[in-house]
């Protein structure tokens, strides 16, 4: 079961987020400043860190940067009140998503899966999406148990768009990321590109490559 630390002053709210993730089945661990919560991290091993950012003792900035001493790994959600630019700076450079309240549960319980779903990519260098399972170290894919024959580009294309489901890449992006240099890639050498991944993964069942008219491609799970 994902074990999740909360770090959140307010009762009520922690009590709220607390229940609407035990009903999500997972295993939740609730403290109230950031002192407390750097005392449980040095005991205890979590999946997860939720934490508020203005609270008493230690705020939540100087607890995510208190535990990246030692933990660099570790998932950090900021989920406070502050809106502006410069807090959102810095909890992105300190923690991997920022979620201003007041939000509304469903949208911050799809945040937390999608984040703790990159977090196991990253972890195992393994994604699964339906019948599909790629493997980024071994670079192999497998569709049913049988190998799909990916090259290494359209392999790296696909585990991209997969590790980042919703999300729109431009072409440029793309090509930036995995055409590098190559002064003969134009937008069109995308194109043909997902053609021939859509072609190869006709028989998966776990999700589409749509194309995003005027930007670019984006992967949805089904």
């Amino acid at each position: 079961m994902i074990k999740i630390l909360l770090a959140e002053d307010d009762k009520a709210l922690n009590a709220h987020v607390k229940n609407a993730l035990t009903n999500n089945g997972y295993s939740v661990e609730c403290c109230y400043n950031g002192k407390e919560a750097l005392d449980i991290l040095n005991e205890k091993e979590f999946d997860l860190l939720i934490t508020d950012v203005m609270m008493p003792l230690v705020d939540g900035f100087e607890l995510v940067r208190q535990l990246r001493q030692t933990d660099v790994k570790l998932p950090v959600l900021f989920m406070t009140a502050l809106d502006d630019k410069p807090s959102k700076m810095t909890g992105y450079g300190l923690g991997d998503d920022y979620v201003v309240k007041p939000f509304d549960t469903d949208v911050l319980l799809a945040r937390i899966s999608s984040l703790l779903r990159r977090a196991n990519i990253e972890r195992t260098r393994e994604l699964v999406a339906g019948n599909l399972r790629m493997n980024e170290e071994e670079h192999t894919a497998y569709v049913d148990g049988r190998e799909l024959p990916l090259t290494v580009r359209e392999f790296d294309l696909l585990f991209k768009l997969l590790s980042f489901p919703r999300r729109a890449f431009t072409r440029a992006q793309l090509m930036e990321e995995f055409w590098d240099y190559d002064s003969s890639a134009t937008s069109r050498t995308v194109d043909v590109y997902m053609a021939k991944i859509r072609e190869k993964t006709t028989e998966c069942n776990g999700f589409e490559i749509l194309t995003v008219h005027g930007l670019g491609y984006k992967a949805v799970l089904k």
